[in-house]
């Protein structure tokens, strides 16, 4: 019976603390999500570019000997 007494007190707490969460708004979270993405984005494309650029070179050199 405590076990049980024990999970509803853990399982109440929970539920207090989310109470205290201070959520974003949805025009927030569009907001942020939308940065998420772009910022990923330009970091994949960054990334990309270097690859291309390093395997090109890789490439070169390789034909060089």
């Amino acid at each position: 019976m405590s076990n049980k007494i024990n999970s509803f007190n853990f399982f109440n707490s929970i539920i207090d603390e989310l109470k205290k969460v201070s959520w974003p708004t949805r025009q927030e979270t569009i907001k942020l999500t939308l940065i998420v993405i772009i910022v990923s984005l330009i970091i994949g494309l960054y990334v990309g570019i270097i690859d291309v650029l390093l395997a090109k070179g890789l490439q070169f050199i390789t034909k060089l000997k």
